[in-house]
This record gives C-alpha cells, sequence and structure tokens, in this order.
C-alpha cells in the first residue's frame, strides 16, 4: 500500500474516531477517555492532513476554524419557514390551549412533548448525505443569515452525521446558548482585557455567533441543543419525540429535560417542575414549550398567521424589567462593607415586586454607568438579591451626574460617623469604626468573645443577639459593665447561668496581647498576624502609635495590612472603647522584646513538631517571635530550622528530605540562651 493510500485510511479512521468521541461526551455525557489521548488524536490527525493537504475534506474534526474572516454574512431563505410560538402567560390560558386542540381532535386527552425554552439564537443547520454543509440564524422566520464559518466552531455541532440512515438531505433546527458559568468566564477574560462585557448570556451568545472572524466565535463558550427539523427528504418518525430521540442517534446533543407529558395536568406539572429547577441550571431558560407529540395531529391542527396551532410557550415570571432609579441609598452591613443600593419605582419581576436592588460597589457603578434618574433594567433570578443590570441609555434624554460614594457619604460611615474608606486593590469601602459602629455591633461583640480570641465561655451569638436588641450592650467593652439580675433577666438565663458567664467574662481579663489584638477584630489582621505584632512591638500603646512605615518593616505585615492597621487605631471611636476595655481591667503579661539589632533570628523561620519537655510549644514559639523569628506551620526550603519534639510527625521527614538544619530539645534551648 502506498503511502499516501495508508494516509487516507487512517485519516479516515481518525476522524471517525474523533466523532464517535465527540458524540459520547457532547451527546451521550459519559465520554471513555480522557482529555489527553482525544487532544493525541486530533494532533495525530492535523499532522497527516498537514503532510497531505489534499486529503481534508469539509467534515474533518480540524476543520472547525481557519476560514478567511467575511465582509459580510450572505442571506439565506428557508425553505421551511422558521416560526415563532404564540404565549401563555399564566395557567389558565394553558388550559384554554389543551380545550382548542382536544375539540379540534375530540380527544379526552392529547400526548405533549414538553422541553425549556432556552434563552438563546434560533438557528438552522442543514446537512447533505450527513456532511453539514450551511448553518443559518432564523432571521425574520423567511431570511435569516448564513454563519456556516460559525457554527462549525462549536463543538456540539456534529460536522458529520453519526450513525446510519439518516436521510439524504436533512435540516435540524435548534438553539445556540452560553451557559452562565461560560458566560461569568467570558466577562471575566473581557474585564481582564479592558473589553467591553456583555449583559446577559443570550446578548454575549447572539454576539458570538453573529461575528464575521470564525476565529472569535471559535473563543466563546457557545453549546448547541436541537428541538426539532425543517425540511427533511425521508420520513423521520411518528411523534415529536421519536424525531428527536433520531437525530440525539446521529450526533446532535438534546437537552436532558425534555419529556413526554399526558393532558393538562402533566404540562402544568412539568412548568411547576421547571420553575424549581430554573435557578440550578446552568443555561437561562424562560419558559416552556409544549408540542402536540403525534405528528398526524400536528397536521390536522395546522397553522395560524406565524405561529403553528400546536405548539405552545409557557413563560415565566419574567426575570428582567425595566423601571426608573429614584435614587441610591448607602447601607453598612454586618462587617462593615459599605454598599450602594438602588431605590427603584416598583416594578413586578421575577414574580414580585421589586423597590430596591443591589448595585454592589463603586466599581460596579462605574463599570454600568448607572445615574439617578436612568431608565433601568433590574434583573431578579429565584431568591437572588435583585440587582441593576444597567441603564438603557437611549432613554437617558437630559445631562445625569455620576454618583460617587465617598464623595455623597463625606468620606464618613453614614451610621457611626467612623472614617469611610477604600483600601488599595480593594473594590469595597468600609467603615473604620469596627468596635463602635452600630451597624458592625453585633459581629464584633461575637468575634470579640470567641474561643480564639477572648474565649468568654457561655457567651454565644444568640445571647449576644439578646444583649444587643434589648439595648444591654453597645460595644464590646459593655460587657464587663453586665450584672447578675440584667442577665438573669433574658430568655433562656437563670441565676446560674448568669453567674458563670459573669466569672467568664472575669477570667477573660487575664490574657495575651496577641488574643486581644485578634479580638479586636481589626480587618486583615489573623491569628498569626496578631501573635506577629504582639512580639515584634511588646506593648499595644507600641503598636497604636506605629506608622506605615514602622508597620511595614514586621514580617508577613504589607503595605495593605499596615493601612488598616493605622486606619484602625487612627480611629478616636475604636481608642475610647480599648480605653474603657482596659480601664475594665484586661490585662496581659508584659512582652520582653529584644532590641531590633540584638534580636537573633531576625529574618530566620523556624518550625515545631513533637512534645517539648521543659516548655509547652505555645511558650517556644513566643520566645522565638520576641528573637525576631518567624514561626512557620509547615516546613518548606525556605525553613531555616525544625525544632524536634517527642513523637514528631511528618514535618521531621519532610525536613530531612529537604536537607533542613534539625534541633532536639537540648540544642533548641542552647540556641535559644
Amino acid at each position: 500500500m502506498s503511502s499516501r493510500a495508508s494516509a487516507e485510511q487512517t485519516i479516515h479512521r481518525l476522524r471517525d474516531e474523533i466523532n464517535h468521541h465527540n458524540y459520547l461526551y457532547y451527546v451521550m455525557d459519559a465520554p471513555e477517555i480522557p482529555d489527553s489521548e482525544y487532544d493525541r488524536l486530533l494532533r495525530e490527525l492535523q499532522s497527516l492532513e498537514t503532510q497531505h493537504p489534499e486529503l481534508i475534506s469539509a467534515d474533518s474534526p480540524t476543520q472547525r476554524v481557519g476560514a478567511v474572516p467575511l465582509d459580510a454574512f450572505q442571506q439565506v431563505k428557508h425553505e421551511v419557514p422558521m416560526l415563532s410560538l404564540n404565549n401563555a402567560m399564566d395557567a389558565q390560558e394553558v388550559e384554554d390551549f389543551d380545550r382548542r386542540i382536544r375539540d379540534k381532535l375530540a380527544a379526552d386527552k392529547i400526548v405533549y412533548t414538553a422541553e425549556p425554552k432556552l434563552d438563546g439564537l434560533a438557528i438552522s443547520l442543514l446537512y447533505e448525505n450527513g456532511i453539514l454543509v450551511r448553518g443559518a440564524t432564523r432571521g425574520d422566520g423567511s431570511t435569516g443569515e448564513d454563519v456556516s464559518q460559525n457554527v462549525r466552531t462549536i463543538e456540539t455541532i456534529p460536522l458529520k452525521l453519526v450513525g446510519k440512515n439518516y436521510p439524504s438531505r436533512l435540516e435540524v433546527r435548534g438553539e445556540v446558548i452560553m451557559s452562565k458559568s461560560g458566560f461569568n468566564r467570558l466577562n471575566d477574560q473581557q474585564r481582564k482585557n479592558d473589553d467591553k462585557t456583555f449583559a446577559n448570556p443570550r446578548n454575549a451568545a447572539a454576539g458570538s455567533l453573529r461575528q464575521l472572524d470564525s476565529r472569535i466565535t471559535a473563543g466563546r463558550p457557545l453549546e448547541f441543543y436541537c428541538y426539532g427539523v425543517g425540511k427533511v427528504s425521508d420520513s423521520l418518525a411518528d411523534t415529536h419525540h421519536g424525531i428527536l430521540q433520531k437525530l440525539r442517534q446521529w450526533g446532535f446533543r438534546l437537552n436532558p429535560e425534555v419529556r413526554q407529558v399526558k393532558g393538562l395536568q402533566g404540562c402544568l406539572d412539568y412548568y411547576q417542575q421547571m420553575m424549581q429547577k430554573r435557578d440550578g441550571l446552568d443555561y437561562d431558560i424562560d419558559g416552556v414549550v409544549y408540542k402536540v407529540d403525534s405528528l398526524a395531529e400536528q397536521d390536522i391542527m395546522g397553522f395560524v398567521s406565524r405561529a403553528p396551532r400546536w405548539a405552545v410557550a409557557h413563560k415565566f415570571p419574567a426575570q428582567e424589567e425595566m423601571t426608573t432609579l429614584e435614587g441610591i441609598e448607602v447601607q453598612v452591613g454586618r462587617t462593615g462593607k459599605i454598599t450602594p443600593v438602588a431605590k427603584l419605582k416598583p416594578v413586578f419581576v421575577g414574580g414580585v415586586t421589586v423597590t430596591n436592588a443591589t448595585l454592589h460597589n463603586q466599581d460596579e457603578i462605574d463599570r454600568k454607568d448607572v445615574r439617578i434618574g436612568d431608565t433601568v433594567i433590574v434583573r431578579r433570578a429565584g431568591d437572588v438579591i435583585p440587582e441593576v443590570v444597567g441603564p438603557v441609555l437611549s432613554k437617558r434624554t437630559t445631562k445625569l451626574n455620576k454618583f460617587n460614594i465617598l464623595k455623597t457619604i463625606n468620606n464618613k460611615c453614614p451610621v457611626c460617623g467612623s472614617h469611610a474608606v477604600r483600601l488599595e486593590g480593594e473594590s469595597d469601602i468600609r467603615c473604620t469604626g469596627g468596635l463602635f459602629c452600630e451597624a458592625q455591633r453585633k459581629e464584633a461583640i461575637k468575634h470579640f468573645a470567641s474561643r480564639r480570641a477572648m474565649d468568654v465561655d457561655g457567651l454565644g451569638d444568640k445571647l449576644v443577639e439578646q444583649l444587643v436588641d434589648e439595648g444591654l450592650i453597645h460595644d464590646v467593652a459593655d460587657l464587663y459593665s453586665l450584672n447578675k439580675q440584667q442577665l438573669a433577666a433574658l430568655d433562656r438565663m437563670a441565676d446560674k447561668s448568669a453567674q458563670n458567664l459573669l466569672d467568664a467574662l472575669n477570667n477573660s481579663k487575664s490574657t495575651s496581647l496577641e488574643r486581644f489584638i485578634f479580638a479586636l477584630g481589626i480587618r486583615n489582621v489573623g491569628e498569626t498576624t496578631a501573635r506577629t505584632l504582639a512580639y515584634h512591638f511588646g506593648d499595644l500603646d507600641t503598636l497604636m502609635k506605629a506608622k506605615q512605615e514602622d508597620l511595614i518593616e514586621v514580617a508577613d505585615v504589607g503595605p495593605v495590612v499596615a493601612e488598616s492597621i493605622t486606619r484602625f487605631f487612627t480611629e478616636s471611636h475604636n481608642r475610647d472603647v480599648i480605653k474603657k476595655l482596659r480601664k475594665a481591667g484586661i490585662h496581659w503579661p508584659v512582652i520582653e522584646v529584644a532590641a531590633a539589632e540584638t534580636q537573633k533570628f531576625s529574618g530566620k523561620t523556624f518550625v515545631i513538631t513533637g512534645t517539648l519537655s521543659g516548655m509547652s510549644r505555645d511558650e517556644a514559639k513566643q520566645r522565638l517571635l520576641a528573637q525576631g523569628a518567624k514561626v512557620a506551620g509547615s516546613v518548606s526550603k525556605k525553613t531555616d530550622y525544625v525544632v524536634v519534639g517527642a513523637d514528631p510527625g511528618s514535618k521531621a521527614d519532610k525536613a530531612e528530605a529537604l536537607g533542613v538544619a534539625m534541633l532536639d530539645e537540648a540544642q533548641f534551648l542552647k540556641l535559644l540562651s
């Protein structure tokens, strides 16, 4: 056999094999080979076709992308018009639809095919002898645009049909969509490239399919689901559901939610099921479609105007509507985040009347260019908080001012008057009065009392809620002013539990500086950073006076963390609460911090593993920190020493494998002294 003949044979085998795996992956959702093997097959085919370009054919899997960009789309006249569907907006209109069909067919109960109404772009795919020869948009129903180069890039559209016994001429119809996850990935990429983002998945799908350069379309996450046929040279089946199963056998993706249902109640039950599933699906649907299943019965029903009598779209309540943005209010959340909220002219959307919607943050306001007085599109999906999608710019007939959050609130928290700031690299604006702000009060107290902070045993979340709601405490310092009579009067509290809580509060007064720093709830300051700060500065007053340039010198403290700390201690409200806490008797042992020039372990990283006999691991950690060391939780190439006590864990093995210096307890004590 000649080399060309051998290559031709191999090329045909590879194409069939790749088409088979495409069918298993996209249609059956049952891949049988890993992606790496699929890529290997495709590369082998590409290599052979490069060597023998005369053997390249239009149906080859390698030919999805690569054509020269078009100047314009050609017009395509549909042999069978692509009709629209009449809508049913409620159950009564579906009942009327079912009654008309039963009356016409003189039947007691009709069998329907029910399927989701995908929110995408309808297209027609023409196959001749099993090969895709044309793809066209719906257009006005009679004439569409030839988008063949673009549909070829969509992986879920077969370039060549699989199986056997397909008609010589087959027109398949369906919907091109973009999944929600694909849409989010695309918009993230658009933002990174400083390109325009898309408003919703449908717009993104439509814009992607109508690109004159198919290479752009190929980079977009488009998908295709078939829902019927147009012009066909041979009869396929007796029912619509049967036709869909045939299409599935030939390589087309069928929506997994397609069902056969019986009668009106079957339709309405299906509608409710899809309503419940709607928000959990990875693609948008705006209703369901009912089609008389029998093709013979469809013929009897016929058509009216531009829609079939045998089908109807049962629409869901709209998830997007237009209304007027009457104002923007600024709210402070429980963590201090300051959020702009749109005040809307009431509008019915997603099954409820919406008057408020989130605008997220200043970046989103700027990106969407939303202004007070705009006509805006509001979206509500299920239980998700309504959001403003964007303005309808064509309706902005007068000059409207841009909205700036910090300017509107004069850089002050609208709840407590503390400074409001936006740290570098963050999109959110936050109140700096964490210990004082009424909006943050409950969360600040819960954190302050938590086990790793002040460890106030018995002060749970529900009790904190009660104490704040009853007006007994206004900040964390008020905890230490509570008395037994006040506590015993609360729900599910009695003398004994009240006394236990008072004892726990009294015990918490004796703490450590690192715990106290962590308990303050400074943004970006976790337990590790709090410990580092405690052993770097040695006392609270020095830390409170530290400037950003001083803080940046501390291990693991960067510019953002440094700014969070200085902002917190600069706020007079926070300093007042700290003064009250210290006056209430909160104290900690003095930390002896070596002068920077005498800190023998400055810049060194230690890891401690196993049990030490002469001291606890926490004591060992404190002594290292006081000498400028960093104490890490895991071993890496950057670790300088691993202290190994009794019964060490895997950290010792890793240290040995990496060649990190290992110290037993005696060597460690000698190093410390």
